[in-house]
């Protein structure tokens, strides 16, 4: 399979700037999930508890949506739906007459150190939950018109200086291997004439959880530095573009199979520093070393220290636009 070239020698997409790119991520953020026209209509999420979930559903809740939310605990609200994706277990009536399923469901990847048990734990949150509403959406006497399930860039493992898209293959490691288990889970979904989506979301530029979510205090506290040499690529996204983005996908019916959530433009981790420093106006003199990092963190510091170069080449095609393409648009949006 041809691999993509680096963007030294293939100029990376062009992308609205200033207020054309706002107001094209606004309108891409107010497509009808799984129409091409009509009406606010029924929505089912996974995972509407994080990061990214809750942002996606209150995008959608203000826009007139119904959100039907999955929880693991007995209901407590109208909308929401009892499953437990352990037991392959989800009220399947609580599915009936939505439009889309988008399933967002997983562990938190850096919420603890890994070891065999928490690294179980990932996989098993994301695959036998995919498996899970798979199974729940294909015995619907009318299912859904998508089914978006998340993914990560985690799938290309490490890809050093090199630019990849959404034709490259899957990398090796743990993160590649669960990717690619995640993304085979929904199967049944596709061969049953679903359209599906994978979205492959980068790291999130958001203060309330992620990555960022623990780097902003420390950068703000002026106690912010690269991490290693500094020279690994980060593939990022604002919180905003992520959720335009992944209401671009539920809209559009002409668009399944995977699609890179990343800004055009990846930088290393020294410009993300660098950014962070001039955007909050702090030192960043505090570097990690490498060798810190495989302490504190173990078997996660080769993922931190691992670079990804990843390029949002079909979603680009697509027609979507980019709020904050570049880091320090990114960076502020966040702050806001």
């Amino acid at each position: 399979m041809d691999k993509p070239e680096p963007p030294t020698e293939s100029p990376a997409p062009s992308t609205p700037s200033g207020k054309a790119a706002e107001q094209a991520a606004e309108q891409a953020a107010e497509g009808n999930p799984g129409k091409a026209s009509g009406g606010p209509g029924r929505v089912a999420v996974a995972g509407a508890s994080g990061l990214i979930g809750t942002a996606l559903t209150r995008s959608l809740t203000a826009d007139g949506y119904e959100v039907v939310r999955l929880v693991r605990r007995a209901p407590r609200a109208a909308d929401e739906v009892r499953w437990d994706p352990a037991k392959g277990y989800v009220d399947a009536d609580g599915l009936a007459g939505c439009e889309a399923v988008v399933n967002l469901a997983g562990a938190g990847i850096g919420d603890r150190r890994w070891n065999d048990a928490y690294k179980r734990e990932l996989r098993d949150s994301r695959v036998l939950g995919t498996r899970t509403l798979a199974a729940a959406v294909t015995a619907l006497g009318t299912p859904p018109r998508v089914f978006l399930n998340g993914s990560a860039i985690g799938y290309y493992g490490d890809t050093g200086s090199r630019a990849v898209d959404e034709s490259a293959p899957a990398g090796e490691g743990f993160l590649p291997s669960m990717c690619v288990e995640w993304e085979q889970a929904a199967a049944p979904v596709e061969e049953a004439g679903v359209r599906t989506v994978f979205a492959r979301s980068g790291l999130v530029v958001a203060r309330g959880g992620g990555a960022w979510g623990r780097m902003f205090p420390l950068f703000k506290a002026g106690l912010g530095g690269r991490l290693g040499d500094g020279r690994q690529y980060w593939s990022f996204i604002a919180l905003r573009d992520e959720v335009a983005a992944l209401r671009h996908l539920l809209a559009r019916d002409d668009l399944a199979g995977p699609f890179n959530l990343t800004a055009p433009e990846p930088v290393t981790n020294r410009e993300v520093t660098a950014a962070m420093g001039r955007v909050l106006r702090r030192p960043t003199l505090f570097p990690a070393p490498a060798p810190a990092l495989r302490l504190v963190l173990g078997e996660m510091a080769g993922d931190v220290l691992g670079s990804q170069r990843v390029l949002p080449a079909r979603l680009t095609e697509s027609g979507f636009a980019f709020a904050h393409p570049r880091i320090d648009d990114a960076v502020r949006a966040a702050l806001r």
